[in-house]
């Protein structure tokens, strides 16, 4: 009664209101009280068309019915911090236009509320109930009344102020009534139980002589942590009160009962020996959460437990030394989201005093840098290589849930090997039978059964027969996933008999056993991650929904955080389902679950839990703000997790289920164009390389910035990137709709514009029709953006196109036009608790539905730029710059952070003082520069992306520190680089710029084929093509065209069989400073991120290293250099040509830099301030050899051929040390999966027969079983080497995973990128090896050094270790384990 309730998520009745409909003992199933008894609704933004099953109208017409008003476009989140500072208020709602005086306020502090809700005659519920229960009615809330009668009481209801006879039954609810009638109950020798709720607890208090105060601003929302005294349990609980008992006041015969985490104000009292106690909070809120329903029956059982002393477990010894193990390369399906819970549970356990060990042999990741962890191993991930590492420095605990899959299994084959247990090695947080129950689908059915949770009707399959009979009997669609895997890898849906052999014979080639599912296509798909402590305290931390249904894998799907489309029911239903699972399962630390929800009925079932950090748990940490990965290795150390703080408040505890009040939207980042014969459609198989996290108050305005992050050259939801044709029948556009590709958004986009409707895209896509509504809301204002002009475009129409996340572009806004107008953003903060009290860090995003910024801008900050999304050709090993870059700046400047990635440790926000998670885009970084007014901007330190924007910075007069953007652009710029280097008298290989087909086509021919095309401004060769004729040459420019309409394309002679150098540098005004060589082995044309690169260099004499040390000093001096740059050179005939320069920092800067032991990007940062350092010179390492391999993530696309070229196709890298490149080569590629071949290699060779001979020869030599293929082998039988097999073909013995080995070696001049319209042998066998898991080897000089390597250590065994500036690295071990070596 007469509250103004203003609710702090912004985006309010998407889920429209039910029917009033009677339930159980007559009581509304749906609403708690007849009427609404709030004064008014103050909202951010209301939706106006819900989408639940449930729902019969919109809360609007809910709303008009019962007279009361609401109100949208508040910024709720500047009227909660006024309440908050200013403590809670009068205040009044007026229609334009009324005067303000002629509305009093009213002050409900002087009204009897309690005599207006209460009821006026009694009532009784549950007439046959066993046993008598009164309840005073002082605002009543239904779910109270049924709690008692579902628990078999007579409940009989008597107004407040009714006379209270001694001698009911029971009194157990007690609210508000006079205290006379109330003392007459407590205070006889014997009283009958009493229990008091909300203001019933402030009642018992007054009873007994306790006092209460009004407290500034109130405990209310329904994640208040109460924790129990006596057990010390947490217990999350609903509240709406603004008074609070003072526990001081109580009588010498009470206890405290409850106290709340956050203020430690009371919440429960309880008399030490009669039955009378009280709580101040709501245990039956119907919304949830019900931790504490409980209390109506078992808590009596609770008290006797603890008692007797059955509380919670702690048996923790607190361990010392701490192995974590980490991810390795990235790959599809296992990114960078590990390096950032890798880096935060060393955080964590550094802030212990515990001395880490870290294995991880990625040598881009921030965590593998020196000062994180104490000891860094660069090894493979396998159980040997693990063991070693544990025999030699001795860990009392391991965590394995920090590295993803790869360190789930090898953690999981150390226990069944029995190393863990031989050494001592506790598993800390969740055990490892735990993550066996969960990994292993059939035990996981027989956990769920015995709590009587549903799992989606599944059978485990040992074999293809027992595959097929599991289907016959769950009946078609299926849907066929790997045990034991990760990203969905060999998953996929079969509609029939022969659909479903394939797949199952392909995913036997990964693991020992498959799940087939019951298709449940169609159906919502919902995740909560849960932590739980060794005490049993858990909570869910953040719900999100997918927006595309069940069918795709949650790393394909855009997903929405929190969800959007449940209602309190169903979203408590899984809430209270997760914690009874996790609760059971037993697991301590972090675990996510994921749920198929049917959208017509509150059926569900639960599709699995992940026992370790994933992907999803990065982007909750990063979506609500709560550390995940941090809290879980504090967990795992046994500690209680309402003894943890929030790390963003400082003050609240980390026992708190996060409020949100803004929306958050992921959408992965594909790469499919960068292969060849690659399926584009997306479902229960993860091919993303990348995903990006984009945050607003409205879901529109999140949606499409979240669009425009993915790929910069999109301007949102945009319409023409996929365009359909006119007709709104095609049965192609169905097909594009139904069956879900890489594009499948923007072909929505599309279908709006053609005129689809909502209803219609719902019956093709089975997405939400509420977020279809969101997406129609863009385009009918795209619409209306049409139909105006810049000179006639009104503000209103302006502003509301920013709230919905267009972006200047889309509205051809002019950047001054939208300044005169003030349309401006708001810098908002995240804080875990919406507003409710203060934040002390600053983690921040920008929006155009706010009046107020969350900060002020007074101190003076240096912006570094990061790198953006995830994507191939731009990586972790950015990250570790930009983060590196940070970490040096902190030592003498504030920083800014600029980036969007949620895997990324750039975006944890205790890395920076301020973290803008926002748009990398000239609007936003401009938007920011000017809200801050920084120092300067720091653009090198983040690959590709920041570099692209630096010239319309550099035209706004952004200070942009380190190399002038004039000189960025003169590396970029093709055209302007080529000319420079032939000014200075430079080799570089023959060029021209390119405006039309027919002169191209004449320079390739006046210079002979092949030929390079190149686009400028691109990473990681992005459009890059070798033409070996003319239709190759038109084909590729009409591509490269399309990529870069705004640049020229530069062709040049391409140099086959040369050998490839990159360099990395760091300069100070134009002179160098460090120079650091590496060398590729493979020949000059595979790009150097699929290259395997050694430094220092072992193949350059020095007259050759003298010369790149003059080029690179050449180019500095003329680029006016200032901070990091990157060239690449070819070697060939005892010439250098330069065929590429990038200012900033490059791809192999972390190896360089750990390897030769200088930070390169410390060296960089000081110069780009200004800081006066010695030069390092050219940079020749310790005496130890890195090489770096490619990770390649070939198996998760299905039909990629699997060919290096100049365009790049890894996904990730690793890199291994050694006395030697050989046996850090060994390394390296044991840590990319690859298995030593055993017995039988096949053979392909191409055209290199004559020149690999002597490696045949060897390999023969080595006891190996050769096979060949039709023309290798007729080659070789005369030189006597290999087997030539007719009776059977290769696919056959590919099918039966007869080679150890595949070793294919293309035909010369067949170019990386080439496309033949007909399947080649070679490409099937390629595809093959990958499908089976056969290590495969299709490069020349790559094959010649694996020979090499397996030559030198064949049958050798030695095990060494070394110490390399702060870094520990195992020399080599090889041969049987068991040995002493």
């Amino acid at each position: 009664r007469c509250q103004l309730l203003t609710l702090t998520y912004p985006l309010v009745g998407n889920y429209g209101v039910p029917k009033d409909e009677k339930g159980e003992f007559g009581l509304s199933k749906w609403f708690e009280s007849y009427k609404i008894h709030a004064a008014a609704l103050i909202i951010g933004e209301l939706s106006e068309s819900p989408s639940h099953w449930s729902s019969a109208k919109s809360l609007d017409q809910w709303l008009k019915e019962q007279g009361i008003p609401g109100l949208q476009g508040v910024d709720t989140r500047c009227l909660t911090k006024k309440i908050r500072e200013k403590g809670t208020m009068l205040g009044k709602l007026i229609v334009d236009g009324t005067p303000e005086e002629s509305i009093p306020f009213d002050n409900p502090d002087k009204r009897n509320l309690v005599q207006e809700v209460s009821m006026k005659e009694p009532n009784v519920f549950n007439p046959s109930g066993s046993f008598r229960i009164t309840v005073v009615d002082c605002g009543i809330k239904y779910n109270q009344i049924r709690c008692l009668a579902q628990r078999g009481a007579r409940v009989t209801v008597v107004p407040w102020n009714h006379p209270l006879d001694t001698a009911v039954e029971l009194i157990p609810l007690l609210s508000v009534a006079t205290i006379n009638n109330v003392r007459k109950v407590v205070s006889v020798d014997q009283p009958k139980p009493v229990f008091g709720i909300c203001l019933g607890h402030q009642l018992l208090s007054l009873v007994i002589g306790a006092k209460t105060y009004k407290m500034k601003y109130g405990n209310r929302g329904h994640n208040q942590p109460c924790i129990h005294n006596g057990t010390e349990r947490c217990f999350i609980t609903s509240q709406n009160h603004g008074f609070a008992v003072d526990p001081d006041t109580l009588p010498k015969d009470w206890d405290v009962l409850f106290t709340n985490a956050n203020d430690h104000t009371n919440e429960g009292i309880v008399h030490n020996t009669k039955p009378l106690f009280s709580v101040q909070f709501h245990p039956e809120h119907m919304a949830g959460p019900t931790d504490l329903v409980s209390l109506f029956d078992v808590f009596i059982e609770t008290v006797k437990d603890h008692k007797e002393g059955n509380t919670g477990k702690s048996g923790h010894v607190r361990p010392k030394k701490v192995l974590i193990l980490g991810s390795g390369g990235l790959s599809i399906g296992q990114a960078g989201e590990f390096d950032y819970s890798g880096s935060q549970a060393i955080k964590a356990l550094k802030e212990e005093n515990i001395q880490t060990v870290l294995i991880n042999p990625n040598i881009a990741t921030v965590q593998t840098s020196k000062d994180l962890a104490d000891k860094v191993y660069f090894l493979p991930i396998t159980a040997e290589y693990v063991t070693q590492v544990i025999k030699n420095e001795r860990p009392d605990g391991v965590l394995l849930t920090f590295g993803g899959q790869t360190a789930l299994n090898c953690g999981v084959e150390l226990t069944k090997l029995g190393i863990l247990e031989k050494y001592k090695v506790q598993v800390l947080g969740t055990p490892v039978s735990s993550i066996e129950m969960t990994e292993d689908r059939k035990i996981f059915v027989e956990k769920m059964e015995e709590i009587n949770e549903h799992v989606a009707p599944s059978e485990a399959a040992l074999s293809v027969e027992q595959a097929v009979a599991a289907a016959e009997r769950l009946g078609y669609p299926v849907l066929v996933r790997s045990a034991f895997a990760l990203g969905g890898l060999g998953s996929g849906f079969a509609n029939n008999r022969e659909e479903l052999t394939s797949l199952v014979t392909a995913a036997f080639a990964h693991t020992s056993q498959v799940l087939v599912d019951k298709s449940l296509k169609g159906w919502k798909e919902i995740e909560y991650e849960v932590v739980r402590d060794a005490y049993d305290n858990c909570v869910t931390v953040c719900n999100m929904e997918n927006i595309d249904p069940l069918g795709i894998h949650t790393g394909e799907s855009i997903v929405v955080a929190p969800s959007q489309t449940l209602n309190d029911r169903e979203y408590n239903m899984l809430r209270n389902t997760a914690i009874k699972v996790i609760r059971h399962l037993g697991i301590v630390g972090e675990c996510n679950i994921q749920y198929a929800l049917n959208p017509e009925s509150e059926q569900y079932y639960i599709i699995e839990v992940n026992a370790r950090l994933s992907r999803s748990s990065a982007l909750a940490s990063k979506a609500t703000g709560y550390p995940l990965a941090y809290v879980a290795a504090k967990l795992g150390l046994g500690i209680p997790l309402p003894l943890l703080k929030n790390s963003v408040t400082n003050s609240t505890t980390a026992n708190f289920e996060p409020s949100l009040d803004y929306c958050v939207v992921k959408v992965p980042r594909w790469d499919l164009s960068k292969f060849l014969r690659v399926s584009t459609k997306i479902g229960s198989s993860m091919k993303s390389v990348g995903e990006v996290m984009a945050i607003g108050r409205s879901f529109e305005e999140a949606f499409q910035k979240a669009l425009r992050m993915v790929d910069e050259n999109c301007v949102g939801f945009d319409h023409t990137i996929n365009a359909l044709p006119d007709s709104c029948c095609a049965s192609s556009d169905y097909q594009e709709l139904q069956t879900p590709t890489d594009k499948r958004i923007f072909v929505l986009a599309a279908a709006f514009k053609a005129g689809y409707t909502v209803e219609k895209l719902y019956e093709l896509t089975k997405i939400d029709r509420w977020f279809l509504h969101k997406m129609k809301n863009i385009a009918d204002h795209e619409l209306l953006l049409e139909t105006y002009n810049q000179s006639t475009m009104p503000p209103e129409v302006m502003l509301k196109a920013k709230q919905l996340g267009f972006s200047d572009k889309q509205i051809l806004a002019v950047r001054k036009l939208r300044h005169d107008w003030s349309i401006l953003p708001v810098v908002k903060q995240i804080d875990t608790v919406a507003a409710e009290w203060p934040a002390y860090t600053n983690y921040l995003y920008l929006t155009y539905h706010g009046t107020e910024d969350d900060l002020s801008f007074n101190d003076q900050h240096v912006m570094v730029i990061g790198s953006g999304v995830y994507r191939i050709g731009s990586s972790v090993e950015f990250d570790w710059c930009a983060v590196g870059s940070s970490n040096h700046l902190q030592m003498g400047y504030k920083t800014i952070m600029v980036n969007y990635n949620p895997e990324t440790v750039s975006t944890d926000y205790d890395m920076c003082d301020r973290l803008y998670f926002d748009e990398i885009s000239f609007e936003v970084v401009m938007d920011i520069y000017e809200r801050e007014n920084p120092e300067g901007v720091i653009l090198s330190m983040g690959g590709q992306l920041p570099n692209n924007i630096a010239m319309s910075l550099h035209r706004q007069q952004c200070h942009i520190l380190g190399t002038s953007p004039e000189f960025i652009d003169s590396a970029e710029n093709r055209f302007k680089f080529s000319r420079m280097l032939d000014t200075i008298g430079i080799s570089q290989p023959q060029w021209k710029e390119l405006s039309d087909t027919e002169s191209a086509v004449k320079f390739c021919e006046t210079v002979g084929y092949p030929c390079l095309v190149r686009p400028s401004y691109v990473l990681s060769g992005a459009a890059m093509n070798v033409a070996y004729s003319d239709s190759d040459l038109e084909k590729y420019l009409s591509n490269a065209v399309a990529v870069s309409k705004e640049h020229p394309v530069v062709i040049s002679k391409f140099i086959q069989e040369a050998k490839e150098i990159d360099v990395d540098a760091v300069a100070c005004d134009g002179v160098v400073m460090g120079i650091a060589i590496s060398e590729h082995v493979e020949n000059a044309g595979v790009h150097s991120g699929d290259a395997t690169l050694v430094t220092p260099p072992q193949d350059l004499n020095q007259k050759t290293i003298e010369r790149i040390m003059q080029i690179v000093h050449a180019i500095g001096q003329e680029l006016q250099v200032t901070g990091p740059f990157n060239l690449q050179l070819i070697a060939k005939d005892d010439q250098l040509k330069v065929i590429e320069c990038n200012v900033r920092v490059s791809r192999s800067f972390p190896f360089v830099s750990k390897t030769l032991g200088v930070d390169l990007v410390a060296l960089a940062t000081q110069y780009i301030m200004g800081e006066d350092v010695e030069p390092v010179g050219l940079m020749k390492g310790k005496g130890i050899v890195g090489v770096k391999v490619p990770q390649f993530s070939f198996s998760r696309l299905a039909g990629a051929d699997v060919v290096l070229g100049v365009e790049m196709t890894s996904t990730g890298e690793v890199a291994c040390f050694g006395e030697n490149r050989y046996e850090a080569y060994l390394k390296a590629m044991l840590s990319t999966g690859f298995k030593i071949p055993k017995k039988n290699i096949l053979l392909s060779i191409g055209s290199y027969k004559s020149e690999l001979l002597p490696t045949v020869q060897a390999l023969e030599s080595l006891g190996y079983d050769l096979y060949a293929s039709m023309g290798t082998a007729d080659f070789y039988t005369d030189d006597e080497c290999a087997t030539k097999e007719k009776q059977r073909s290769i696919m056959n013995y590919l099918e039966e995973n007869h080679f150890d080995l595949v070793i294919n070696l293309s035909m010369r001049n067949s170019g990386g990128r080439r496309l033949s319209s007909f399947v080649t042998k070679g490409y099937r066998t390629r595809r093959m090896a990958i499908d089976y898991s056969v290590p495969l080897i299709i490069d020349i000089k790559c094959t010649k050094l694996f020979v090499q390597v397996r030559d030198l250590f064949f049958g050798e065994e030695l095990f060494v270790f070394c110490f390399v500036r702060g870094f520990f690295c195992v020399i080599w071990f090889y041969g049987n384990m068991n040995n002493k070596g």
